[in-house]
Parts: structure tokens; sequence; C-alpha cells
């Protein structure tokens, strides 16, 4: 249940590659307010605050010669050891955390929040209803290869550095299963059904 009240909030959430950010965008569609804590998460890298904090606590360097985050060099560390990525997503989350607070504080209606991160970053406790996408593992890791524009073994391995479908499951309201290419359809069938239960509480 969410710690706000008044306020109705939806997670989204999922694998990577499962097809979250069209679910996104059905959802925007209907009214919602749909936080992207992507683009927050891009934003917050380029916050100088961030940067000098992740300078002073994080082992290796993954600035720049100008001070920028090398995102290159960050997404290699972050994605290829377990331990750096939770070090690296702990010094982030609380700079994401505090632009996801300020936005609902002035946000009307439902709100989505549109979370790869939604459970590490410990924001799922902010929401009512927590939706997951999913797909099988090689569709993921066709998608995020072609999104990405990176190999298929760099995709897989962004892929394992993630939470497994049985989490999702454990963890969720509504799971979707989003396998198929070209489903908007069957994909926006599910999602109205699932806004309905929402908005009908």
């Amino acid at each position: 249940m969410s710690v706000l009240p008044n306020i109705s909030i939806t997670g989204l959430t999922g694998i990577s590659g499962a097809g979250k950010s069209t679910a996104a965008n059905i959802f925007a569609e209907r009214g919602f307010t749909v936080i992207d804590c992507d683009m927050l998460a891009r934003k917050t890298a380029q916050d100088t605050r961030f940067l000098s904090e992740l300078s002073q606590r994080f082992e290796e360097n993954l600035l720049n010669s100008d001070g920028t985050l090398d995102r290159k060099k960050t997404a290699q560390v972050v994605f290829s050891d377990k331990e750096k990525n939770e070090k690296y997503f702990g010094i982030i989350f609380p700079y994401i955390t505090y632009e996801i607070m300020r936005i609902i504080r002035s946000a009307k209606g439902g709100i989505l929040l549109d979370a790869p991160t939604l459970f590490e970053s410990k924001t799922d406790m902010l929401c009512d209803n927590i939706i997951s996408v999913i797909a099988d593992e090689e569709v993921c890791i066709k998608r995020i290869s072609v999104r990405d524009n990176i190999s298929e073994a760099q995709a897989r391995a962004r892929l394992f550095a993630q939470h497994n479908e049985d989490f999702f499951r454990d963890n969720s309201d509504f799971v979707i299963e989003n396998n198929s290419e070209g489903s908007y359809e069957k994909l926006s069938s599910e999602l109205e059904r699932i806004i309905k239960d929402i908005r009908n509480g």
C-alpha cells in the first residue's frame, strides 16, 4: 500500500526487453502521470553532486576527463559485477528517489512509476499496485541487443544482472507476458483490464 495518502501509485517494472516502455505509453494514453525513472537516472548522471559522490565512494574511476560520466565504462563495470552493481545503484538511487517524490507531490490523478529497478531502489514501498512485464529469456536478449545496439553476449550479461521471471511473479500484483512481436493489441487489452481494476480499487 502507498505510504502517501490520497495518491494512487502503480509501479511498472519487469524484465529488460519485455516491452515495459510500450506498457508505460499505454498508461500515459489513459491519463496517468508517468514518471520515467530511466530518464531521471540519465538526468541524475549529469548532476555534479552525484558525480562528486560517485568519484569519492566508488573504487573505480567512472568519469571522463571532463568530469562527466563515462556511460560505456559504467555499463561494463556495473553489469559485470553484482557487488559493484549494488554499490553504484546504492549511490544513485537516493538522488532519483528525491526527484520521484518531488514529481509525485505536484501530480494529479493516477501515477505510474515506470521503474526498471523498482525493487532495488525500494520505491516499491510507495506503490499501491505493482505490474511486471515479462518475456522469455531469448526474446528479451534479442530485443535488448537491437534496442541498445550491443552484442547478444552483452545483452545476456545485462539480463542476468537483473531479477529473474520467478522473482517478478512472486512480488507483483499483476504479471503480463509479452513474447509476441507486434502484440500491441493484446498488451493494450490486458492493461485495460488492469487499469480498470486499479481505478475500481
